[in-house]
């Protein structure tokens, strides 16, 4: 059986027997779990020893720099799933993310998503998901399993798209996690 990622969108592109996860914000218990925007806590802030996140998009988002605005830490506490994008409309151009919050160092989108995004999304999964990722090696042990996101990009070198925590979680099921 495989693991696919579709876009949130194509749900309806799953095929009949295929079993269709919705790995966002707007999916249903125990599925939004996996949402970077989900409210888990206690996760580590990237080269900020001692400082913590409620969600994985806070610590990816406070850590951005943009033209006018610095870090942002009031991010890493928001708990509603809501206002947690800092925007260049708003800041001006994205200048990249900062190597934690008092870091000197701004690191590249790639760099960052190896850095910071990886880690991060990789520290939920093993601490705080362990039950959801059973459920889902048992069901794509019988079955064909889809899984929703917003982005279908899973290859964390294209910078092109925004990448899919979906796509992460079917590398890390599968044993491929981005070296």
């Amino acid at each position: 059986m495989a693991i696919r990622v579709l876009h949130r969108q194509a749900a309806r592109k799953a095929g009949p027997t295929a079993v269709v996860l919705d790995l966002t914000s707007r999916g249903e218990a125990p599925w939004v779990r996996f949402s970077p925007f989900f409210p888990h806590g206690g996760i580590p802030v990237h080269a900020t020893p001692g400082r913590t996140a409620t969600t994985v998009e806070g610590v990816w988002q406070a850590l951005k720099v943009f033209e006018r605005a610095d870090v942002d830490p009031r991010v890493l506490a928001i708990t509603d799933m809501k206002g947690l994008k800092r925007s260049v409309r708003k800041y001006g151009r994205c200048l990249g993310h900062r190597d934690g919050l008092a870091g000197q160092t701004l690191l590249g989108y790639i760099a960052a998503r190896r850095a910071i995004y990886l880690p991060t999304y990789k520290f939920v999964l093993e601490h705080r998901l362990q039950p959801e990722l059973a459920e889902l090696r048992r069901l794509a042990a019988t079955t064909d399993v889809v899984l929703l996101d917003f982005a279908t990009n899973t290859d964390v070198d294209d910078p092109a798209k925004p990448l899919s925590h979906a796509g992460l979680v079917m590398h890390h099921v599968n044993g491929t996690w981005p070296a």
